[in-house]
Parts: C-alpha cells; sequence; structure tokens
C-alpha cells in the first residue's frame, strides 16, 4: 500500500476520558467534525463514547445525517450555518441546530420544529449575534413557540488557545452575564462554551456541556506537545520507499531543482504528496523516520512522490522499507505539532489536510508504535 493512516481509537478513548475527568461535572460534546478531524466521524465518535462522551458535534447538515446511522440515540450538534434545504437534511436526521436570528427561529418552526441552541458572538466574530438584545429575544422568541425546543445557550472563543491573553476572560464574563438573563427567561437550558483549549485552560468556561475538538484526537490545543496534556495522538501516516537512485554533485531532484547536491548521496522517493495531504510548504522543511532514524525531506513535494536524502550510504536503508511520516519510529517520533510549525500553521490543519486517498487503518494501541 502506498500509504496508510493508522488510527488509534483506544488512544481517542483515552483522551476523551480524561478531557471529561478535567470537565467535572458538566457534559461532553465530542467534536467529530470534518471526518472526526479526518481520523473518521463514526469510528471517532464510538470510541468518544466509551471514553464518557454524551454529545457529538459537527459542523455541517450532512454530516449529521451521516453520522446518524451510527449513533442513533445520541444527541448530535450541528454548529455551522445551514441553509433552507441543509436545515431539513438536519431535521431529518434529529439533530440539534443552531439560530442567530428570527428569520431562522421562524423557518425551523414552519418546518415543523426542532431543538435548538441560541448563539451569541461575544467576540469571535463569525457565526451568532454580537446584539445581546436580539439573542435575549431569541431565547424568549424559541422558548415560547410550541413549535420549538430551546435547549442550549452558547458562543466561541476566539484566543482561548493564546495563554495569558486578556480577550478569553472578556469573552467569557460577556458569555456568563448574557446566559445568566437569559436562564432567568427559560430556567433548565443547558450553557456550552468551551472548546479543548478552553476546557483545560479555565474551568470557569465549563458551564454544563464542554465542546473538545482537536483535544480528543490526542492534539494539543496550545500547539505544544500533547504529552504536557496527557495526551496521546491517534494518528499515524506511513508510507514506503519505492526507489533508492544515486545523486551526484550537481544533480537535483523534484520540480524545480529546489535541491542540488553539493555531495555525493542517496535519494529514496515515498509515493506520498500533496494530493494525499502532504502539503508542498513541507518541502526541504520537514523530515520522516525510517529505521529508527530521521532523514530529510528535499526536493520539492510533488502530487503524488515525496523524496528525502539518505546520505552517501543510504544510512541502511532499502526498498520496501516503511517510512514514517507522522507518529513514532523507536525512539524518534514526529508529531503534527512540529508539522504545523514547520508549515507555518496549526496542528488542526495537518490531521484534516490527509486526504481520502489515504486508506485509514484502525487499531488498538498496542498495533502501533505509539
Amino acid at each position: 500500500m502506498r500509504a496508510l493512516a493508522t488510527v488509534d481509537l483506544a488512544a481517542i478513548e483515552r483522551n476523551v476520558a480524561l478531557l471529561a475527568a478535567q470537565a467535572r461535572s458538566s457534559q461532553l460534546c465530542a467534536v467529530v467534525k470534518a471526518d472526526g478531524y479526518g481520523h473518521g466521524a463514526a469510528e471517532a465518535a464510538t470510541a468518544a463514547l466509551r471514553g464518557g462522551a454524551t454529545w457529538l458535534a459537527v459542523s455541517t447538515a450532512g454530516e449529521a445525517q451521516s453520522l446518524r446511522a451510527s449513533v442513533p440515540e445520541l444527541p448530535i450538534l450541528v454548529m455551522g450555518a445551514v441553509s433552507d434545504a441543509e436545515l431539513e437534511i438536519a431535521l431529518g436526521a434529529g439533530a440539534d441546530v443552531v439560530a442567530w436570528s428570527e428569520y431562522f427561529l421562524s423557518k425551523l418552526s414552519a418546518l415543523g420544529g426542532g431543538r435548538v441552541h441560541i448563539k451569541l458572538d461575544s467576540g469571535m466574530g463569525r457565526l451568532g449575534t454580537r446584539d445581546v438584545e436580539l439573542a435575549l429575544r431569541l431565547v424568549g422568541q424559541a422558548n415560547d413557540d410550541p413549535q420549538l425546543q430551546l435547549v442550549g445557550l452558547m458562543t466561541h472563543f476566539a484566543t482561548a488557545d493564546e495563554l495569558g491573553d486578556q480577550f478569553f476572560g472578556q469573552q467569557l464574563e460577556a458569555f456568563r452575564h448574557w446566559s445568566d438573563a437569559a436562564i432567568a427567561i427559560c430556567p433548565g437550558v443547558i450553557r456550552h462554551a468551551a472548546n479543548s483549549a478552553a476546557l483545560l485552560r479555565d474551568d470557569r468556561s465549563h458551564f454544563d456541556l464542554v465542546r473538545p475538538g482537536v483535544a480528543c484526537y490526542g492534539l494539543d490545543p496550545f500547539g505544544s506537545d500533547p504529552a504536557e496534556q496527557r495526551l496521546t495522538p491517534a494518528m499515524r501516516v506511513d508510507s514506503y520507499v519505492a526507489c533508492i537512485e544515486a545523486c551526484q554533485p550537481g544533480q537535483s531532484s523534484g520540480y524545480g531543482r529546489s535541491f542540488i547536491a553539493d555531495a555525493a548521496t542517496m535519494i529514496a522517493t515515498v509515493p506520498i504528496g500533496y494530493a494525499d495531504g502532504w502539503r508542498r510548504v513541507l518541502s526541504n522543511n520537514a523530515d520522516v523516520l525510517i529505521n529508527g532514524q530521521r532523514f530529510a525531506v528535499v526536493g520539492n513535494i510533488s502530487m503524488d512522490n515525496m523524496t528525502v536524502d539518505l546520505g552517501a550510504e543510504a544510512g541502511g536503508v532499502e526498498i520496501g522499507d516503511r517510512v514514517t511520516l507522522l507518529g513514532a519510529d523507536g525512539s524518534e517520533l514526529v508529531l503534527s505539532e512540529e508539522l504545523a510549525k514547520r508549515a507555518g500553521t496549526i496542528n488542526y490543519e495537518i490531521v484534516t489536510s490527509v486526504s481520502a486517498r489515504v486508506p485509514r487503518q484502525y487499531s488498538a494501541a498496542e498495533d502501533t508504535d505509539r
């Protein structure tokens, strides 16, 4: 197989159990949008439930529809914007939806009603309403409409992953102030705000429900080593050495000749590229692991292949040897956080970029190197 992503479901279960313990009395809603952050939504959801999740969240109506077959009873929250057509899909899947306008609540009611959460934009500047008075009117509208079931009050933090910033606290207090007023209108609804970073950063953000996403998969929401949060990365990505060729001084590898050898070396071709999710920005800017050793990616990563400098003696590497792009091999480890720093992005993008062309294989912890 040219490339394979192995997902450790036991790691997801352990991570969720750890987060649930951190959340204490709050319920845990595992976010499995974007196909479980690239890990597989249905499989990740099942592992999260074993770890103690009692809710699931996605971004789109289609994701809720696909997931519903695997979890026929559990609450599924569609957190993203939905069009009129998508609203019907979400309702057909028995999913909760999020509202921030009177039009949306009226449309929901006209379609026969459903479970709804009102979203205050407390500073993210994205979905939701910044208008506190409108948000309170929406609470009253949803509460008074017999077709609607007002389930929750929510917001989303913009800077929870930036330790020490002040804006997180401002958002937290804005949401608390608004939701206290909303609770007076409609007692008993749940409040939720915390993503992974907020959950780990500040107990005051937990309210009734927490919504961790990236931490469920063993990625550090603060972009550091997941081990600092006792999280276990759940995904590894492997390929293999398909070809080894000598490269003499002045010879090059890859499109654009971005790597030209200044000494004799051996170049391995690994059949994985940017169409598989290994982004071109990692050209001449990443390491892979072969037989427990680090080797540098050299030359421009192409759609289907990348090249690796093995050194003059080929480092004992042979054709067919496993190449680990993400994960552990012996004492060496390549984390999503390392790749994210090299690529100038975040760990979320590393795992969600692994494309459908890379098959997923599901295993327990003992079947992998970490």
